[in-house]
């Protein structure tokens, strides 16, 4: 998928890239390539591959769930890494304000130089474990949508993000092919920290076979206040 089939998909699904827009994907494509020669942001660098399986892919969310991103919602990406998905649904949604999570201060790095090269704003980056974060006050049940993609498996990534998601919410995890006996791991899990699934979309991109899904949780319930568990416990102890 090259930039101008970048633009044309999304404007056959109603989503017209102005001029600005078409340059900042452009600008983020060279910065990504330039920056990953020094630093391991992504094993993907061919131009057609990042727009189809990190920039197309990130606005799979928008395509698919546009009905749980409000004018000016809260979205918090959880181990965004190179800025996926949350820089694209940026860029595209500038309204929303963003706040991303790392715990690798060299990808925090490189997406605070970015942020202020595309001028984008109410970008807050943070650095640290999402289990430390999400006791945090100021992170704990604050958000109105939660991503996370490529992160963990389902049992695992509902303990780092759930806590992040206000009553009313949603996580939204973005998956592979193995999304159907990930979520059957993590029934429980997802219901003892508050989550309800409520769709799981399979999709594929243009041009690609790779099944992908994603799945929508609501948060129906408050996360007890002993979840997440501290550091490293969520992987070597799934719940």
């Amino acid at each position: 998928m090259n930039p101008e089939q970048f633009s044309q998909t999304l404007a056959q699904q109603g989503w017209s890239l102005t001029p600005a827009q078409t340059a900042a994907f452009a600008t983020y494509y060279q910065q990504l390539v330039t920056v990953n020669q020094r630093v391991n942001l992504t094993r993907i660098t061919d131009q057609d591959e990042v727009y189809l399986k990190h920039f197309y892919d990130s606005l799979t969310v928008l395509l698919t769930f546009a009905d749980v991103l409000p004018q000016g919602c809260r979205l918090c990406d959880v181990g965004s890494g190179a800025g996926f998905p949350s820089i694209p649904l940026k860029i595209i949604r500038p309204d929303l304000q963003v706040t991303i999570i790392d715990s690798l201060n060299k990808r925090l790095k490189f997406l605070k130089e970015l942020t202020q090269q595309l001028d984008l704003k109410q970008v807050e980056l943070l650095h640290g474990r999402a289990e430390d974060l999400g006791q945090s006050k100021d992170c704990r049940e604050r958000f109105d949508v939660v991503t996370a993609r490529a992160v963990a498996r389902m049992s695992v990534l509902s303990e780092y993000c759930l806590p992040f998601v206000k009553l009313g919410g949603y996580f939204i995890a973005m998956k592979g092919p193995k999304a159907a006996a990930e979520l059957t791991d993590a029934q429980t899990a997802i219901s003892k920290l508050g989550g309800q699934v409520e769709q799981v979309k399979a999709l594929t991109l243009p041009g690609d076979e790779e099944e992908r899904n994603l799945v929508l949780i609501k948060k129906v319930k408050t996360t007890p206040r002993k979840y997440p568990r501290q550091a490293g416990t969520p992987n070597k102890k799934p719940l």
